[in-house]
């Protein structure tokens, strides 16, 4: 195992475009961190930059103790599986796992043993007489894992290696590398394992911590329960939850009777006591947040929500829940509510006025300003 540091990492093309801004981040031995972010967020380029695909222009990378800036990618322990699979198409799917093994002058009897205890873990010992085109997807896929199992590297590194693959079989891979990451580790063949997606879904499923990044800066690092409670800025916010946040520029007031309200929507939202204490006496512009499962259509059982009314624009139906669309004022919001809570709401004319709940203890205050630091960072 290897735990990994980036010291000041950056990016800088010939052109003088700068990718990557100084980047510090520690990854643990043995541990699944998840890089994720919009399209163009460099992510994919400091995943590269660690294989040694990419020059590092600036700060240090280090593999355990080890300095690799100027080290070959064969020499920095790691093994990585890219997204369109780059398999040999005239070998046999053992020979495919064999090959690198086979470069290596490794012993033909441990070159057979690693290839089939790969096989194995991946569950695909059937496949090993075939070519590449008589597999699926999911098949393929297994197999250039395998190939990067076989090496035993220090590293694995993932570059968005589902995004070619249909949502129920992108669905099932995702269980089969979180199982293989814990089984080679409760084996005692644990690697350190980077993975590249765009897919926050993939990103909450698969990390054990999750690097959110935008613009070639790191957002936040944290676990998955963290994110998703404890967003660092209102990017965060609304990247990570699926459907993502209600965020929506507001003001703070204070009212007469002392208490502190959001004026969203043209009403006055007031905050629970514990969350306007922690605001020092701030007022004005703010962004206001709160995650679609945290309005709902019933109030909830200890009574603890704050009623509005909002105007139905949609209803998407999602199986066992569905998205309502309404407009609090003059400004668009979600819920996410259980099918068997309905009622006929998505029978009602678009425009037909709802009573809705918010929890108000949920939600989110952020800076009006472009960062849009979180107001209420975890206590």
């Amino acid at each position: 195992m290897a735990h990994l540091s980036l010291k000041k990492i950056e990016k800088v093309y010939p052109n003088g475009f700068k990718a990557v801004h100084g980047v510090d981040l520690e990854i643990k031995d043995g541990e699944f961190m998840v890089f994720v972010g919009p399209s163009g967020c460099a992510k994919s380029t400091l995943l590269r930059m660690i294989a040694g695909l990419e020059s590092i222009s600036g700060g240090d990378l280090f593999i355990g103790s080890k300095r690799v800036n100027e080290l070959a990618p064969k020499q920095r322990g790691i093994a990585m599986v890219f997204q369109n699979y780059a398999l040999y198409p005239h070998m046999k799917v053992y020979d495919n796992l064999a090959f690198g093994l086979k470069l290596a002058n490794t012993p033909k009897a441990e070159v057979d043993a690693r290839v089939r205890h790969a096989a194995k873990l991946l569950e695909m010992e059937h496949l090993l007489d075939r070519y590449p085109k008589q597999l699926s997807g999911g098949q393929a896929q297994r197999v250039a894992v395998g190939r990067a199992i076989v090496k035993k590297p220090e590293v694995f590194l993932f570059d968005e290696p589902l995004s070619n693959l249909d949502a129920k079989l992108r669905a099932s891979m995702r269980v089969r590398l979180t199982e293989l990451h814990r089984t080679l580790r409760e084996s005692g063949q644990a690697a350190t394992s980077i993975y590249v997606t765009h897919d926050q879904v993939e990103a909450m499923t698969m990390g054990e911590r999750i690097c959110v990044l935008k613009d070639g800066r790191i957002q936040q690092v944290d676990t998955p329960t963290a994110l998703y409670e404890h967003p660092a800025n209102a990017f965060v916010g609304g990247f990570i939850g699926s459907p993502e946040m209600n965020i929506n520029e507001a003001e703070l007031v204070a009212q007469a009777d002392g208490r502190v309200a959001v004026r969203i929507g043209g009403q006055l939202l007031p905050l629970p006591a514990a969350k306007a204490q922690r605001l020092n006496g701030r007022q004005g512009a703010v962004k206001f947040g709160l995650r679609p499962e945290h309005i709902g259509v019933q109030p909830r059982p200890q009574g603890d929500t704050l009623a509005v009314e909002g105007r139905l624009r949609f209803c998407e139906h999602m199986g066992s829940e569905v998205y309502v669309h309404f407009d609090l004022g003059d400004v668009a919001m979600s819920t996410r509510v259980p099918a068997d809570q309905i009622a006929d709401i998505d029978r009602r004319e678009r425009g037909s006025l709802l009573t809705l709940h918010l929890q108000m203890e949920r939600c989110h205050l952020f800076a009006a300003d472009e960062g849009g630091a979180t107001l209420l960072p975890r206590a």
